[in-house]
């Protein structure tokens, strides 16, 4: 799935469709892998993606913290940003294990600084900055990725 964003607003609302397509929880947690270089708009997707499930309030970046946690109704939201990781085994001083379970949906900015470390995506979201805007490329790589891509469109063919 293929979407360009001209404006931020673009972005959040793509992140606030992919949070109302969200299929129902599994028993490990629902993870997208957030790509792109600084300024593509990862974590304006997970701000639109996270007031999508009906969090009020502001969404920080974890660029410092690493870690950002929001309660969603039963659902919480694990938003991480790996930027300032020095390298994949400075995942494991996280503590991520304890959010791997069900009723847990994972953003995951940076991903490829934890590469071996974190949890196989279900949608990868790639961001390229390009002339008319931010590219935002989608692919999922499980079945619950592939529904749930498959929702994201008809939400947006209905829009």
């Amino acid at each position: 799935m293929h979407t360009l964003c001209r404006t931020a607003s673009d972005t959040e609302a793509l992140g606030n469709r992919m949070a109302r397509a969200l299929p129902a929880p599994t028993a490990v947690p629902l993870v997208l892998y957030l790509q792109g270089e600084l300024g593509a708009g990862k974590t304006t997707f997970a701000r639109g993606f996270i007031s999508g499930l009906g969090v009020s309030g502001p969404v920080k970046s974890p660029t410092y913290t690493l870690l950002e946690l929001y309660a969603a109704g039963a659902l919480t939201v694990v938003h991480l940003d790996l930027y300032r990781l020095n390298g994949a085994a400075d995942v494991e001083g996280l503590g991520l294990s304890e959010w791997a379970r069900a009723m847990h949906v994972w953003l995951i900015e940076w991903p490829e600084r934890g590469a071996g470390r974190l949890p196989r995506a279900d949608i990868t979201l790639a961001f390229s900055v390009g002339t008319q805007g931010h590219d935002i490329e989608a692919s999922a790589h499980t079945s619950a990725g592939e529904s749930w891509l498959t929702l994201v469109e008809t939400l947006s063919a209905s829009a």
